[in-house]
């Protein structure tokens, strides 16, 4: 049995589907969702911005978010919620990657994304770096979608979710370094 809440989810998902279905879509989406696999292009940021001295508390803080994001998003309220993938439902859902093992709610790609996302434009409040950033997490969330994978909810939820998670970590990381170090 389908609640309204995920008719209303299966409505705006079916008319993502309906809208951007284009050889260009088709194309890009599964790309950056394989981009966000596991984290790992976020690690490997990370890692870079950790070898630069300049740039070493933004490399940490962005772990760090990145950790927090995952334990909330992915270890917690995805086995909490066990929320079946909208492909599983519906076999006419169309999709663009293989179907995944793991639950829908939230997004954890998305999630990510976020997270990532957020700590450069608290860190870094540029054009150039709040431009390409958001564009880049929204990507993210779109691209889940468009592959039949998430419901919008599920991107919503995981957009707030990195988001949350980086905002909280960059606070509590200035108020330790107050607290410890005074600066």
């Amino acid at each position: 049995m389908i609640n309204w809440f995920t008719q209303l989810d299966f409505s705006v998902l079916y008319w993502i589907q309906h809208t951007f279905r284009c050889a260009v879509f088709d194309y890009f989406m599964p790309k950056i969702t394989f981009l966000g696999e596991l984290g790992l292009i976020w690690l490997v940021f990370a890692a870079i911005l950790l070898c630069l001295p300049k740039y070493r508390r933004a490399g940490i803080l962005l772990l760090a978010s990145l950790a927090i994001g995952v334990l909330i998003g992915n270890v917690a309220l995805k086995n909490l919620f066990l929320r079946s993938r909208p492909c599983w439902l519906d076999p006419s859902v169309r999709l663009l990657i293989s179907v995944p093992r793991d639950y829908s709610f939230p997004s954890g790609h998305t999630a990510t994304a976020f997270a990532l996302a957020t700590s450069l434009c608290v860190k870094y409040p540029k054009w150039y770096v709040i431009g390409p950033s958001a564009l880049w997490a929204c990507s993210v969330g779109m691209s889940r979608m468009n592959e039949g994978v998430h419901y919008p909810s599920d991107v919503l939820a995981g957009a707030v979710i990195g988001a949350g998670c980086a905002v909280v970590n960059i606070y509590v990381n200035r108020w330790l370094n107050k607290w410890l170090f005074g600066n």
